[in-house]
C-alpha cells in the first residue's frame, strides 16, 4: 500500500517505506502483547515493575525516535522524476501500473470490521490487566505444604486473551485456519518462537556456565556508563534477528549486574538493530515492494535505505528512554 501510495502521488518511495520498515520493528518494543514485551516484563515483575510502567517509558521514546527518523528521510535522495533508476526502468517498461484499490462489501465487510474489532478489544483487555493486577484471576494450588492462592501471571494472560480472539475469528467471522497456517505471519512466527526457544537455551546455557568470568569482565564498564549495556543489546539483535531472543539471552545479565529496571527499560529499544544487515524477510520485503527500485540495497550492503532512520530511531528512542525512565520510576 505504501509503495504504491507513494508512486501514484510522485513520492519517492524509498521515504515512507524505509521509515514504515523501522517503525514496524521499534512498534515491537512498544507493543504489550509482542513477545519481547512479556519476556521482559518477566523479567523485571520480581523487581515490582508492572507492564503500565514500561509501556509509559517505550510507548513515547519510540514513537518520538520513528519520529524523529521520519524526519531523517523526509529529503533523502531525489525525486522521482530525477531518479535516474526509476527512469531507466520506466522506460524499459519494468514498472507495472498501478494496482486498483479492492473494495469490500456485505458480509465480507462486516466479517473485516468484526474480526479487527475482536483483536483491538483483545488488545485493549491486555492493557487493562497490565495496568490494573487485581483484575487477573487467582487459582489455588494444593501441595504437601498446604494450599496456596496465586495470581495469573501477565504472560499467560496475554497468550490466553490472544488465543481466545483467534478462536473467535475463526468461529464467528470465518477466519480460516488453513490461510492462516500458511500465511507469512504465521511462518514468521513460527520461525520466532523457534529463535526465542533454542537461542534462548543456548544464550541461557553459555551465561549460566560463564557467568562469573561475563559478569566480572563487564560489570566495572557498564555499571560505570550503562548506556553501554545498549550497545550490546544493539550488537546481539543484529547476530539473532529477534527482539524477544534478544531479550531473552542478554537481558539476564543486566539483572545479574544489578543495573536496575530504569536502565533495562531505557535500552529495551536497542534490541531492534536487526535492520542494520539488510538481510531481514521486512527490509527484503519493502525493497521487493518498490518496483521504482528507490528502495535498495547499496554498492556497500550497508548502505542501504533503512540504515538512516533506523539508526536515528533507534539511538533516539533510547535517549529518550533514559530521560523518561528517570521521570516515570
Amino acid at each position: 500500500m505504501i509503495a504504491e501510495v507513494s508512486r501514484s502521488a510522485g513520492v519517492r518511495p524509498e521515504r515512507p517505506l524505509s521509515i514504515a520498515t523501522i517503525a514496524s520493528q521499534q512498534a515491537i518494543t512498544a507493543s504489550p502483547i509482542s513477545a519481547a514485551t512479556v519476556a521482559l516484563l518477566g523479567l523485571l515483575t520480581p523487581a515490582g515493575i508492572h507492564l503500565h510502567q514500561i509501556l509509559l517509558i517505550c510507548i513515547p521514546s519510540t514513537l518520538l525516535g520513528s519520529l524523529l527518523g521520519a524526519l531523517s528521510v523526509m529529503w533523502k535522495g531525489p525525486g522521482l522524476k530525477d531518479d535516474p533508476i526509476y527512469q531507466e526502468r520506466l522506460a524499459k517498461g519494468l514498472i507495472a501500473p498501478t494496482t486498483s484499490k479492492v473494495a469490500l462489501s456485505g458480509a465480507a465487510l462486516n466479517r473485516a470490521r468484526g474480526s479487527v474489532a475482536v483483536f483491538l478489544l483483545a488488545a485493549v483487555l491486555v492493557v487493562v490487566l497490565g495496568l490494573f493486577p487485581s483484575m487477573r484471576p487467582r487459582y489455588s494450588i494444593s501441595s504437601s505444604a498446604g494450599e496456596s492462592v496465586e495470581q495469573l501471571d501477565m504472560a499467560p494472560a496475554i497468550m490466553i486473551l490472544m488465543l481466545a480472539a483467534a478462536g473467535i475469528n475463526m468461529l464467528l467471522f470465518k477466519a480460516s485456519p488453513a490461510e492462516t497456517v500458511k500465511g507469512s505471519i504465521m511462518n514468521a512466527g513460527m520461525v520466532a518462537l523457534i529463535s526465542i526457544a533454542g537461542l534462548g537455551w543456548l544464550g541461557s546455557s553459555f551465561f549460566e556456565g560463564n557467568r562469573q568470568s561475563i559478569v566480572t569482565s563487564i560489570s566495572g564498564v557498564v555499571q560505570q556508563h550503562p548506556w553501554v549495556f545498549a550497545i550490546g543489546l544493539f550488537i546481539l539483535s543484529i547476530l539473532l534477528a529477534s527482539q524477544a531472543a534478544t531479550v531473552v539471552t542478554l537481558m539476564p545479565v543486566a539483572v545479574a549486574l544489578g543495573l536496575g529496571a530504569p536502565v533495562m527499560i531505557a535500552t529495551f529499544p536497542a534490541v531492534n538493530g536487526y535492520f542494520f544487515l539488510p538481510t531481514y524477510a521486512t527490509l527484503l520485503a519493502a525493497i521487493s515492494f518498490d518496483q521504482t527500485g528507490t528502495t535498495r540495497i547499496g554498492k556497500y550492503i550497508l548502505n542501504h535505505s533503512f540504515m538512516l532512520p533506523g539508526m536515528v530511531a533507534t539511538i533516539s528512542s533510547v535517549v529518550i528512554g533514559f530521560v523518561l525512565a528517570k521521570v516515570v520510576l
